[in-house]
């Protein structure tokens, strides 16, 4: 088992995902369910995909929520109980995560799962919870897929890439644009939302072309020709993104690159060169440097327990969590996996000091959509 230091910085979370890799479905800190100071205790379970494309989304996500419970317990938990946040780490695998599951079931008090990341690991763990029947709170997880919406049990607060595209399409719209490049990182986003990409687009006039990698996105972009649209729409992650601009760099041409919540531009800005091209990437939550007070509560507590600049990703984390135990606060008698649950499924709207979380039915919550884009300096803008 490995211990993260009290301020733990990026590269010390990096280092401990990397390493805790071969033993995913183990607690990555004090995980036991032991009492703390002689508190009534319970335990929130997250899982973290920590395999190489989706750790830059899960590391960042799993530090936003980490504030959020560090921040609740330290304000008197809730309920008068302490929360231990329970964090597994899965590697990408079927197996790996039907461990971690196992851990989940393996542990009495725990009363909700809260915060999945990334996709990927979102996307197998729905089919696994219904198969289980565990009946478990499944709160707020990086789950981007619209046709994956909420059940019984799984409660998504966020966006999904669906309506960011359309966001960005119609934004596009306004502003009297034609055409855009759409460039699919993998197979699987080209098979995934091809079809309503273009639908989107034909809705709003603007003419499409779409390209796919063939498992070099450098190539890629250094094969687009000049006729070739000056807005790209990127489906992928962070990696493929980077690798993509190494390719568009080198023709020196202008171009206009928006990509979607799963890119983290904090990271892009420190590998990628920029100099031709622009960079906006959608989110689904404020921006980092909003005046509005969860933002405001979320930068002071990350500044006071790690040493990490504010980023979309770890924003959306710390909501998670913020919104897991609000709802949690408001359950009358102990925290248990059924009275959890019970209080989720009334799915209540929720104001997480000025941003609401409220459900249409069975449907997500999510639909707010923004963005954030490097600058020309390389800063991040809002």
């Amino acid at each position: 088992m490995t211990r993260f230091p009290s301020t733990p910085s990026r590269r010390n979370i990096l280092q401990s995902a990397v390493g805790l890799a071969a033993s995913a479905s183990l607690p990555v800190w004090a995980q036991t369910a032991r009492s703390h100071g002689g508190e009534r205790t319970a335990v929130v379970a997250q899982i973290i995909d920590t395999s190489t494309g989706q750790l830059d989304v899960s590391r960042d996500f799993l530090v936003g929520s980490r504030v959020a419970w560090q921040d609740m317990n330290a304000k008197g938990g809730v309920n008068s109980s302490h929360i231990k946040h329970m964090v597994l780490e899965v590697d990408g695998s079927a197996e790996s995560l039907r461990r971690a599951l196992e851990a989940v079931k393996r542990t009495p008090n725990c009363i909700a799962l809260s915060g999945t990341a990334g996709d990927r690991a979102t996307n197998q763990l729905l089919p696994l919870l219904r198969q289980e029947s565990i009946n478990l709170a499944h709160v707020a997880p990086w789950l981007q897929d619209s046709d994956l919406e909420g059940d019984e049990s799984t409660f998504p607060i966020f966006a999904s890439r669906q309506t960011q595209i359309a966001q960005a399409l119609k934004s596009l719209s306004v502003m009297s644009v034609s055409e855009v490049g759409a460039v699919y990182a993998s197979e699987q986003e080209y098979a995934l939302y091809k079809d309503e990409l273009e639908r989107t687009g034909l809705a709003l006039k603007i003419k499409l072309k779409s390209f796919k990698t063939t498992n070099d996105l450098a190539q890629l972009g250094r094969k687009l020709s000049p006729d070739t649209p000056r807005i790209l729409l990127f489906l992928g992650g962070t990696p493929e993104l980077v690798l993509f601009l190494q390719g568009l760099e080198a023709q020196a041409q202008q171009r206009f690159v928006i990509a979607m919540a799963e890119v983290n531009l904090q990271t892009v800005t420190q590998m990628a060169v920029t100099r031709h091209t622009s960079i906006t990437a959608t989110q689904f939550v404020p921006l980092v440097n909003s005046p509005i007070l969860l933002v405001k509560t979320f930068r002071e507590a990350l500044a006071r327990y790690f040493d990490e600049p504010p980023t979309p990703q770890s924003l959306a984390g710390y909501i998670a969590a913020q919104y897991t135990g609000a709802v949690l606060h408001t359950i009358e008698g102990p925290l248990t996996r059924q009275s959890a649950l019970k209080k989720f499924q009334q799915r209540q709207s929720v104001d997480l000091n000025g941003f609401r979380v409220s459900f249409n039915g069975q449907r997500r919550s999510g639909s707010y959509v923004t963005s954030s884009m490097i600058g020309r300096d390389g800063r991040l803008v809002g």
